[in-house]
């Protein structure tokens, strides 16, 4: 794979796949009066491809498409693709690029034409773009774990925004929630429901661990009921650990056993200290170790995948052994 660096370090790469077409990664362009510049209009995924013996494989490839659609859905902007057809122009781009590891963004759009808050006659955009990503939260994030803050914002109430939908729109509240984090020295925020009770991090879901019980919080219309959410309370049953999705009070935070993020891009990922309070001795929990392992082992090609979650890029063959 040729590519370059781009702004913030993003590695450009050769193609990205725009409505049918491969274009180069610079002709990817949108006007500025289009419809989402102004107005947040449009609906995304990430979906991370791992490296294995058998080739570059994407995690939960169809899962993220159908949620993908089931946005535009949501939000009533047509696309006129289907899964199938998204599923084989995903693989593709990936063999396009030569690309054996990284991140996949799929993203609809609206474009020009119009100006007002009704998207009306908008052009509808479709893109796939690849390119290398790392951790997200650090490289060793994954066995020191971060410290996070309890957000002074709060996730919205059930229905103002639809949070089930994942929406650009939705997500300059995310940005404040990290921003803040950041500034006040944490690498992380977890927001509040408007109930109080807590609801998901900046763009990770939650989990905690007491008494050998997994628990999480409910999708109760303030968050994003994330795939990976879905992967962890799937492996954690299959190893027969207790999963709860119950309302969680904002002081459980101070007094779990184990605490963790999960996302596509941050995996799962412990959380060391809460406000400056550490979760128990600081360090990564058992079950969240033994989470992280069995993900990354399905994820990557280690062990069996009983569940149909990896989607093998078609065309080559992977020269790093797994």
């Amino acid at each position: 794979m040729s590519g370059k660096p781009g702004h913030a370090g993003v590695i450009h790469t050769p193609w990205i796949w725009h409505n049918g077409d491969f274009v180069p990664w610079d002709s990817a362009n949108l006007h500025v009066m289009s419809h989402v510049v102004h107005y947040g209009s449009s609906v995304f995924e990430g979906i991370r491809c791992y490296a294995t013996r058998e080739g570059p494989s994407l995690l939960r490839l169809d899962d993220h498409l159908r949620r993908l659609l089931d946005s535009c859905r949501i939000h009533r902007i047509p696309v006129e693709y289907d899964v199938a057809f998204l599923r084989d122009a995903c693989c593709k781009l990936f063999e396009r690029n030569e690309l054996e590891e990284g991140y996949l963004r799929p993203l609809v759009l609206r474009g020009e034409g119009a100006v007002g808050i009704h998207p009306g006659d908008a052009r509808v955009e479709t893109f796939l773009i690849c390119w290398p990503w790392g951790a997200y939260l650090g490289k060793d994030a994954h066995e020191a774990g971060v410290d996070a803050c309890v957000s002074t914002w709060f996730r919205p109430a059930p229905n103002t925004h639809p949070t089930l939908a994942k929406c650009a729109g939705n997500y300059p509240l995310a940005q404040l929630m990290k921003m803040e984090a950041a500034q006040n020295g944490y690498t992380e925020a977890i927001a509040l429901a408007p109930d109080g009770t807590v609801s998901e991090a900046s763009a990770q879901n939650v989990f905690l661990v007491k008494g050998g019980i997994l628990y999480t919080p409910p999708a109760d219309g303030s968050m994003l009921s994330g795939i990976t959410r879905d992967s962890t309370i799937v492996l954690a049953q299959d190893a027969g650990i207790a999963v709860r999705e119950e309302r969680i009070p904002r002081e459980k935070l101070y007094i779990c056993d184990e605490l963790f993020l999960t996302g596509t891009a941050t995996e799962i990922t412990p959380v060391r200290s809460v406000d400056r309070i550490p979760v128990a001795g600081g360090t990564r929990g058992p079950i969240t170790e033994l989470l992280q392992r069995r993900l990354l082992e399905v994820a990557m090609g280690r062990a069996p995948d009983p569940h149909g979650w990896r989607t093998v890029v078609r065309g080559r063959r992977s020269t790093r052994v797994a």
